[in-house]
């Protein structure tokens, strides 16, 4: 019966140092919708998300400046720096889990040491003092306070890598959208360009006719008019596009310079024919800001038990092996051996809230990370809702504006025509090329629009996921 209560306590000690203080990871509660409405496939599980980027953007030339921007860019390897110091902070909190061992060696030489004064006769004796030790310590994990520490820290690691991940899908859709905003002005210039020389040959017509007598100075003066009004923006569309591809080359990581084109103009950019969305529930296991912040509150939680632990008494061991002697050939001589082992413990008994405060406070920053998990999960549901929604509604005006401009161009054609035969007055001329010249931009400005959306919902659904993290090889 003796050994009873000491079989229990030892089994107490067992499994209190098995378990943890604080709270356990459980991802927070969040709300997933039902299939996406306006997917290609609302239900099944196939998602635009898996398809690498540089399928996504099927042009050579992109592929290859997205390729630079991510050895280059500097958002990108900030990113990586950050990591790896994440990495290094992730080290030093699992060395606590292991004896930290040194060393101390100590050596002197001296007169009247031993007094604290000099002696005023002037006599006294020279000592000599070596000493040399191995010393270890080591916390035992009891309460598991250092296995939170280690917790925190590892997530805070993986946080960082899904960080790096972010930027690199930020930069990899960020290249895309200038490239294809410069293909867009290049449009806009050459409509601007091709509208001019449109304007030129009725001012042209208009002349013969003014010199022949039979057309009025009103003619000539209107039509050139309308040419100086459009060859007006072609200076400015030409400065909009060196700014385009002065901020491209920001995220190339490279001097200001021309920006190459692909052979495939603005029209000749493919889309993908089909858009599956995927189930809402998979974003959570594939959008980088989503699980950045899933790692933030697996950190915080476990800053919780952090300072939980800080509560109960901090027990270490405590060993030295070594020599002292007043000789240094006698330091290694039995006599001169030294060594002590020892245990302590170390707790607060009086802190005045100090402690309270900090758990509340870490307790606080949970709650705090979790509210902002489930805050970044709606935004991504209806990010995701919306665009694929936008992404429809883009596909529907551009098949109106390409009738619009096929009906313009084909009514300036006639009215040319007609005027050229006398059947129609300038006024039918110029008015058609009026109506010509901005639904045409504004057909370029749809096929925009159109890139756009499928490459801002190709990073909502948190694209190349599953995708190494290398660049692709070069085509």
């Amino acid at each position: 019966m003796t050994n009873f209560p000491r079989a229990w306590f030892l089994a107490a000690v067992l499994l209190i140092a098995g378990c943890a203080v604080g709270p356990d990871y459980r991802r927070p509660a969040i709300a997933t919708p039902g299939p996406f409405r306006n997917s290609s496939d609302p239900a099944s599980t196939n998602s635009l998300a898996d398809i690498p980027w540089w399928q996504i953007f099927n042009d050579p030339t992109l592929t290859n400046l997205i390729q630079m921007a991510l050895t280059n860019n500097y958002d990108v390897r900030i990113a990586a720096s950050r990591v790896e110091q994440a990495r290094a902070l992730a080290i030093q909190a699992r060395s606590q889990f292991f004896p930290q061992v040194g060393y101390d060696v100590n050596g002197y030489r001296g007169k009247n040491q031993s007094a604290g004064a000099a002696n005023p006769t002037g006599g006294g004796a020279t000592t000599e003092s070596f000493e040399a030790a191995l010393n270890a310590s080591w916390e035992i994990d009891l309460w598991g306070r250092l296995r939170r520490l280690n917790e925190a820290a590892r997530a805070q690691y993986l946080a960082s890598q899904e960080a790096r991940r972010g930027v690199q899908l930020s930069l990899i859709t960020d290249v895309a959208q200038d490239y294809f905003q410069i293909l867009e002005l290049d449009a806009e210039l050459q409509i601007a360009q091709d509208t001019t020389n449109s304007f030129g040959k009725s001012l042209a017509i208009f002349s013969q006719r003014l010199g022949g007598g039979v057309a009025s100075k009103l003619e000539t003066d209107s039509a050139e008019g309308e040419l100086d009004a459009v060859a007006a923006v072609v200076p400015d569309l030409q400065q909009r596009i060196r700014l385009a591809e002065n901020q491209l080359n920001v995220l190339l990581g490279q001097p200001s310079g021309s920006v190459p084109r692909g052979s495939n103009a603005l029209a000749g950019q493919s889309l993908p024919p089909e858009v599956p969305a995927g189930l809402p529930s998979a974003l959570l296991e594939r959008r980088p800001d989503l699980m950045e912040a899933e790692q933030l509150v697996r950190s915080a939680g476990a800053q919780v038990g952090v300072a939980t632990g800080d509560f109960f008494p901090q027990i270490g061991l405590t060993s030295l092996f070594g020599g002292s002697s007043q000789q240094l050939s006698d330091l290694t001589s039995p006599g001169a051996r030294l060594w002590s082992v020892g245990i302590n413990a170390t707790g607060p008994i009086f802190q005045a809230g100090l402690l309270y405060g900090q758990y509340r406070q870490a307790h606080a920053a949970w709650e705090e990370a979790q509210l902002e998990y489930q805050e970044t999960a709606l935004k991504a549901f209806h990010e995701v809702s919306g665009q694929l929604f936008t992404r429809l509604r883009y596909q529907e005006a551009r098949a109106q504006l390409e009738r619009s401009v096929a009906a313009y161009q084909d009514a300036v054609h006639v009215a040319m025509e007609r005027y050229s035969a006398g059947h129609a007055n300038y006024f039918e001329v110029l008015n058609a090329q009026q109506a010509l010249f901005p639904e045409q931009n504004a057909l370029a400005q749809m096929r925009l629009k159109q890139l756009l959306i499928v490459v801002q919902l190709y990073k909502s659904l948190g694209g190349g996921w599953n995708q190494p993290e290398a660049p692709a090889p070069a085509n």
